[in-house]
C-alpha cells in the first residue's frame, strides 16, 4: 500500500479520528488478522462468528498496528467508519461479516474505498489491474496469469480464492509504488456484484472463462449468471484506452459478450476462429495435457504441468493477457511448461508409498468442475482402479437433484470403477449412478466423512487413484488428508503456503 496518514485515511473513508491527532502514517500492510500485523500496519476490525476483530484493537497495536479501522469506539488509535443501512446497496457485504448491527459492512465499504483510492493513485504509476472471472477455474488461471506476468514486473495476486469484499480489496491495498501488475479473481453470488468489486480495482484487462451452472440458485437461470460474469467486461476501458477483454469462444455464453464492451476483444479456445488457440491436445497418462500453442503472431509448443484437460482452456486465457503485456510466444510457452500448483485442494495430486495416488479437488464443486475432475481421474486411470470420492455441490438450487443425478452417471459412463457418495444431501449422484448401470458396490452411499474413511481404509489398493471432491462446506479434504496419513506419502511437489486469514475469505466463490 502507498504510504497515507491516518488523517488522510479519514478523509478518504469518511470517518472520524479515534484516540489520535492523525499525523501517524501507514507504511505497513493493511490486515484482519492479528497474526499477520505488520509494524506500521493498519488493522481492520471485523466481527466474524465466533470473535469481533474490534476485541483485538489493543492487541493489534501492540503487534505493531498504527491504528484499527473500526466501525465503533475501541481501546486504541482508530479511524472510526460511519454507519451503513442494509437498503444501501451493501447487502451481501451484510452477509458475508453476518454482523447484525452492520459494522462489519460498514467496515467492509470503507475498506473499498481504501483500495479504490490506492489503486487511482497507482494506475497513473504503469500499474496494470487483470482481472477474471468465471464460472470455473478462475483460481488456477489466476495462479497462471500470476507466473506468466512476475518475469515482467513485480505482481500481486491474491492467495487461493480471495475473492469477495474483504479478499478484493485486501489483496489490491497489497499493491505499491513498485507493482506493475495486479491480478485479481472476482467472484459473485448475484447481480451487481462483479461490477462493485471491478469498480474498487478497475481493470485493463478482463477474463471471462465460462458460465456454468454454480450458484444458479442466487442467480435463477444460466442466463442469469452470464449477465453477471458480464459485469466485467463492462467495466473495462475502450479499445482506444487500452482495454482488452479474453473471452473463451469455446462457451456460447462467453463469447456473446463481445457485444457488451467497448474494449478490444481477444477470442481463445480451440475453435479455429479463436487468435489464441491450442491444437494437437494430447494427454499423457497422468491427465497433463500437451498442444500447440497458435497465436498471430506464432506457434510454439507446450507441454503443461497441470491436471486435467480443462486446464488448457484457462492457460489460453493466461496465455493471451501474458502475450497482451509484451511477452514472446516462446516466453510464453516456456513458463506454460514450468508452472507450479499453488492454490491448495485444487487438482492437488499426492502418491502414497504404495502408490495410491490422491486427487485432492476438495475446496469447492460445481457441474462444470466436477466432470472435468472425473474426466482427469478417467484418464489417469487407464490401468489403475479408480476411485470418486464425492460430495455435495452446493448453490444449485432446483437444480440441484438433476445436477448430482447428471454426475452419478457420468461416473458410469467414464468406466470410474469405484464411487462413494457421502450425505444425504448428494444422495442423487448415487441413485444416478445406480440408474445409469452401476450395480452391487460399485456405488455407495454413506452417511458421513468418517464413513467414507473407514470405507477406502479397508478396501483401498496398492495402486488405486482416488479423486477426492466437494463443495467447500463439505470439508472432504478431511478424506484426502486421512487418506495420505498412512502408510505414508511421497509429495507430489511443494505448494504456496496460504495465508493464515486466508480460509475467511473465500465465500461467494461463484
Amino acid at each position: 500500500m502507498i504510504v497515507l496518514s491516518l488523517a488522510e485515511i479519514a478523509a478518504i473513508v469518511g470517518g472520524r479520528l479515534h484516540r489520535t491527532d492523525g499525523a501517524a502514517e501507514v507504511t505497513g500492510s493493511v490486515e484482519f488478522d492479528t497474526r499477520e500485523i505488520t509494524p506500521g500496519g493498519l488493522f481492520i476490525a471485523l466481527p466474524g462468528a465466533k470473535v469481533d476483530g474490534h476485541d483485538f484493537a489493543a492487541r493489534a497495536v501492540e503487534s505493531g498496528a498504527v491504528a484499527v479501522l473500526a466501525a465503533r469506539e475501541v481501546d486504541a488509535p482508530a479511524v472510526i467508519v460511519p454507519p451503513l443501512n442494509a437498503g444501501e446497496g451493501h447487502e451481501r457485504a451484510f452477509a458475508l461479516v453476518s454482523d447484525k448491527d452492520g459494522a462489519g459492512a460498514a467496515v467492509l465499504a470503507a475498506l473499498a474505498k481504501l483500495a479504490r483510492h490506492v489503486i487511482q493513485k497507482l494506475a497513473g504509476d504503469h500499474l496494470t489491474v487483470v482481472g477474471v472471472t468465471g464460472s470455473a477455474g478462475k483460481t488456477s488461471t489466476k495462479d497462471i496469469i500470476a507466473q506468466l506476468l512476475e518475469p515482467l514486473g513485480p505482481t500481486v495476486a491474491p492467495p487461493g480464492s480471495f475473492n469477495n469484499e474483504l479478499g478484493h480489496p485486501w489483496t489490491a491495498l497489497r499493491a505499491d509504488s513498485s507493482t506493475r501488475q495486479l491480478v485479481l479473481e472476482l467472484s459473485a453470488r448475484g447481480p451487481g456484484h462483479i461490477a462493485e468489486l471491478a469498480a474498487i480495482a478497475p481493470p485493463r484487462i478482463g477474463v471471462v472463462l465460462n458460465v456454468g451452472t454454480a450458484h444458479v440458485g442466487e442467480f435463477g437461470s444460466r442466463e442469469g449468471i452470464a449477465k453477471g460474469k458480464g459485469e466485467l467486461v463492462e467495466a473495462l476501458p475502450s479499445a482506444e484506452d487500452g482495454g482488452v477483454a479474453v473471452l473463451n469462444l469455446d462457451d456460447p455464453y462467453v463469447a456473446a459478450m463481445a457485444s457488451r464492451t467497448s474494449a478490444r476483444v481477444v477470442f481463445v479456445g480451440e475453435s479455429a476462429s479463436a487468435q489464441v488457440r491450442a491444437v494437437d491436445i494430447t494427454l499423457d497418462d497422468e491427465a497433463r495435457a500437451s498442444f500447440r500453442l497458435v497465436t498471430p503472431d506464432g506457434e510454439a509448443p507446450v507441454k503443461l504441468p497441470l491436471y486435467g484437460e480443462h486446464h488448457v482452456g484457462n492457460a489460453l486465457s493466461a496465455a493471451a493477457v501474458a502475450l497482451e503485456m509484451g511477452s514472446t510466444v516462446e516466453e510464453v510457452a516456456a513458463r506454460l511448461s514450468s508452472l507450479e500448483r499453488r492454490s491448495e485442494r485444487r487438482m492437488e495430486v499426492t502418491t502414497r508409498a504404495d502408490g495410491v495416488t490422491v486427487l485432492n479437488d476438495s475446496f469447492n464443486a460445481s457441474p462444470e468442475s466436477m466432470r472435468a475432475a472425473l474426466k482427469a481421474l478417467a484418464s489417469m486411470s487407464t490401468t489403475r482402479r479408480s476411485w470418486a470420492v464425492l460430495g455435495v455441490m452446493g448453490d444449485l438450487g432446483q437444480d440441484s437433484v438433476t445436477a448430482h443425478d447428471g454426475i452419478g452417471r457420468l461416473v458410469v459412463r467414464l468406466n470410474i470403477d469405484k464411487l462413494v457418495v457421502i450425505g444425504e444431501a448428494a444422495a442423487a449422484t448415487h441413485q444416478g449412478a445406480q440408474q445409469e448401470g452401476s450395480w452391487g458396490e460399485e456405488s455407495v452411499l454413506v452417511p458421513d466423512v468418517d464413513a467414507a474413511i473407514a470405507l477406502l481404509h479397508d478396501q483401498l489398493r496398492a495402486g488405486d487413484v482416488v479423486l477426492v471432491k466437494a463443495s467447500k462446506a463439505a470439508a472432504l479434504w478431511r478424506v484426502a488428508d486421512a487418506v495420505l496419513a498412512s502408510p505414508g506419502t511421497i509429495a507430489e511437489s511443494p505448494v504456496v503456503p496460504p495465508s493464515p486469514s486466508q480460509e475467511r475469505s473465500n465465500g461467494g466463490d461463484a
